[in-house]
C-alpha cells in the first residue's frame, strides 16, 4: 500500500532495510527497488550499535549489504543506525565501509500507534521541519498508510520537495553535528 501511495503522489523515498527483512521479503525488496526508491542499510539484525563496538557495527552493516547486493546486484552506501543510536564507533564503522551515516530530524512517531491525526500533526507541525529535513517512517506501522497521503500533500503545500536521501545529502565537505544533521564545512 505504501508503494501505491508514493506512486500516486509521484514521490520517491528511501527504504532502510534490515537484513532479516530482506531474507523474509525478497520480492518486496525487489518491488521497492524497481519502483525507483533508494534502498538503504539498517543493519542485519537491528542491533544497538552503541553496544557492539566498531567491528560489531561493521559486521551488522556488511551482512545486510551482502544480502541486498546478492538480491539486487547493487552496492548501497546509506546506513541508518537502528534506534537512531550513534557514537564514534558507529560513525567510524559506517564511514570506513564507504557508507554515509543517516539520521532523521523529524520522527513521525508512527511506531507509537497514537492514531492517524497524531502522526500527521507530528510531521506537519514538527518544530524541526525545515529544508533538508529527513522524516522517519516505518514500513510496518499501523497508521502510516492512512496518514501518508495527507502528510505528503501537506509537505508539498508548505513548499517542500520530497526526494530520496541520495539526492538530499552532501557527499563531500561535511561534518555531522550533535543532532545528526549534516553541515557543510566552511
Amino acid at each position: 500500500m505504501l508503494l501505491k501511495i508514493l506512486a500516486d503522489e509521484d514521490v520517491r523515498a528511501t527504504f532502510f532495510l534490515c537484513g532479516y527483512w530482506v531474507d523474509k521479503y525478497p520480492e518486496e525488496v525487489k518491488t521497492i527497488y524497481a519502483a525507483g526508491h533508494d534502498i538503504g542499510n539498517h543493519g542485519n539484525t537491528h542491533a544497538h550499535g552503541t553496544q557492539i563496538g566498531k567491528e560489531g557495527n561493521k559486521e551488522e552493516i556488511m551482512r545486510c549489504h551482502e544480502k541486498i547486493k546478492g538480491l539486487l546486484g547493487i552496492d548501497i552506501n546509506l546506513f541508518r543506525p537502528p534506534f537512531g543510536e550513534y557514537n564514534n564507533a558507529v560513525i567510524e564503522a559506517t564511514e570506513e565501509l564507504g557508507y554515509y551515516p543517516i539520521q532523521w530530524d523529524v520522527d513521525s512517531h508512527d511506531w507509537m500507534k497514537k492514531g492517524v491525526e497524531y502522526t500527521i500533526a507530528q510531521v506537519l507541525n514538527n518544530k524541526n521541519l525545515q529544508n533538508g529535513s529527513i522524516v522517519l517512517f516505518h514500513n510496518d506501522a499501523r497508521d502510516t498508510p492512512k496518514a501518508l497521503p495527507t502528510i505528503i500533500k501537506g509537505l508539498k503545500e508548505k513548499g517542500y520537495e520530497l526526494v530520496p536521501i541520495s539526492e538530499l545529502i552532501h557527499k563531500d565537505g561535511f561534518h555531522i553535528d550533535h543532532t545528526g544533521r549534516q553541515k557543510l564545512k566552511s
